[in-house]
């Protein structure tokens, strides 16, 4: 979200309504972008956000937002996530008397890890049925998610398909290895993400061991719950100087751990979309990851590594061991990948997003045209 707004910024004035959690600003630029964050409660930590502090933010994120009223007018109100943000979007819309643009991501939709998840349960997806409806337009960014619209709420309506994108990566400089405390000569998996349940991390390092390949090492990128889970399971199974977990890192110190890879791993359990994909293929990193996910409308075995079928752990290894011990193959995907990603950057998915906002323009315009 936020390299779309810097992109959209390039062209347009932008302002970003978001949450005030822990010790983050109440106002900044970033990039060009405006951003406005409305103080939450409850929230203890500034990467997972607690169901309180959810429900915090509808209020909060109003009052913020109608100290504006009359400074500020808007030509296109774009939603993100339908939970939270969604009803907060679609007062908004009425009050600037601008179209609402509703772009669901996946796990406000869908997310099979979570008891909370909306789509469990019939109090919630009624409400996120009546604002899919109500929206100007929706926009999903992979067919997975664009398929939950219709099976699982019941909404009939077109959506459009939306890629997310990603920046252009920076030039990992002096990247090295050993500044992780990785030997040179190691074999690397790198996954990045929040350690959380949806993403069953444990399982890569049951994959780690399972291949059997002693130069094989495993790097976490994140932090989260399920953080000591992982150290633990590395240490049970004897190989906890082959796991490194780096939790928050910067974004040099992202490019260069990617720099530093053989390939990219995910046991996710469900992706809206999955953008990590996106970065891995930016290094030239073959990926290997489950079939349950957004993932799929441009990952494929063999084209740009392993799918797998969904906690198949044993598929998982094999396909571990086959980019291991065929370098040319590792080498030879990687590069195909690096080809690939090019359709996915930034630039790309803010002229789609423009032409949305312009088409829901329009149609707002022709509406008020015949009413008034």
């Amino acid at each position: 979200m936020r390299a779309l707004a810097r992109e959209l910024a390039k062209r347009h004035e932008v302002t970003v309504l978001t949450s005030q959690a822990l010790d983050l600003e109440r106002q900044s630029d970033d990039g060009g972008v405006r951003v406005l964050r409305a103080p939450v409660f409850f929230r203890k930590e500034l990467a997972v956000a607690n169901f309180p502090s959810m429900l915090a933010y509808l209020p909060s994120a109003l009052a913020r937002a109608f100290t504006l009223r009359r400074s500020c007018a808007f030509d296109v109100i774009n939603t993100h996530f339908v939970v939270p943000s969604g009803p907060v979007g679609q007062v908004l819309a009425r009050v600037f008397n601008a179209p609402n643009v509703l772009s669901v991501h996946g796990g406000d939709l869908f997310d099979p890890s979570k008891r909370s998840s909306p789509h469990r349960h019939a109090w919630l997806r009624g409400p996120i049925r009546y604002m899919l409806n109500r929206a100007d337009a929706v926009v999903g960014q992979s067919r997975d998610t664009v398929r939950h619209v219709d099976q699982i709420y019941g909404v009939h309506r077109p959506v459009e398909l939306i890629p997310l994108g990603i920046d252009r990566p920076l030039k990992a400089a002096g990247a090295s290895r050993a500044a992780f405390g990785i030997p040179e000569d190691a074999f690397v998996m790198l996954t990045i993400g929040r350690i959380v349940p949806r993403k069953s991390s444990v399982q890569l390092v049951e994959a780690l061991v399972r291949c059997e390949r002693p130069n094989a090492h495993l790097v976490l990128v994140g932090d989260g719950p399920d953080a000591q889970a992982v150290r633990s399971a590395a240490q049970a199974a004897g190989v906890a100087e082959r796991v490194h977990l780096l939790r928050y890192v910067t974004e040099e110190q992202k490019s260069q751990a990617l720099a530093c890879a053989d390939i990219f791993v995910s046991s996710s359990q469900h992706e809206g979309f999955g953008l990590v994909f996106l970065e891995a293929m930016a290094f030239a990193l073959p990926v290997i990851c489950y079939d349950r996910g957004g993932q799929t409308d441009f990952l494929s075995t063999p084209a740009t590594g392993h799918v797998v079928k969904l906690n198949d752990l044993e598929a998982f290894t094999r396909a571990i061991v086959d980019l291991h011990d065929d370098r040319q193959k590792c080498l030879s995907v990687g590069q195909h990948n690096l080809r690939l990603v090019e359709s996915y950057f930034i630039d790309r998915c803010a002229q789609s997003y423009e032409a949305v906002f312009a088409a829901a323009c329009a149609q707002r315009a022709a509406r008020t045209a015949r009413t008034g």
